[in-house]
């Protein structure tokens, strides 16, 4: 199976900008920093899924909704 580049670059990503976050005030770290970590695990799963979602013309467009 060949591999995408976006979901390799979206993990480099998030180890890069997890110390960034983890180095804000607690105050914004827990409010604004775990949305934003959330978030990029979320868009790193949903590109894992549409990567090994079956060829189905919508079935992978539906993942990254």
């Amino acid at each position: 199976m060949e591999e995408l580049p976006i979901i390799q670059k979206t993990y480099d990503l998030i180890k890069w900008y997890i110390p960034i976050l983890n180095r804000l005030p607690k105050d914004h770290k827990f409010m604004l920093g775990d949305r934003i970590i959330a978030r990029l695990y979320d868009l790193l799963e949903r590109l894992i899924q549409a990567r090994y979602a079956k060829e189905e013309g919508r079935g992978k467009r539906e993942k990254l909704n």
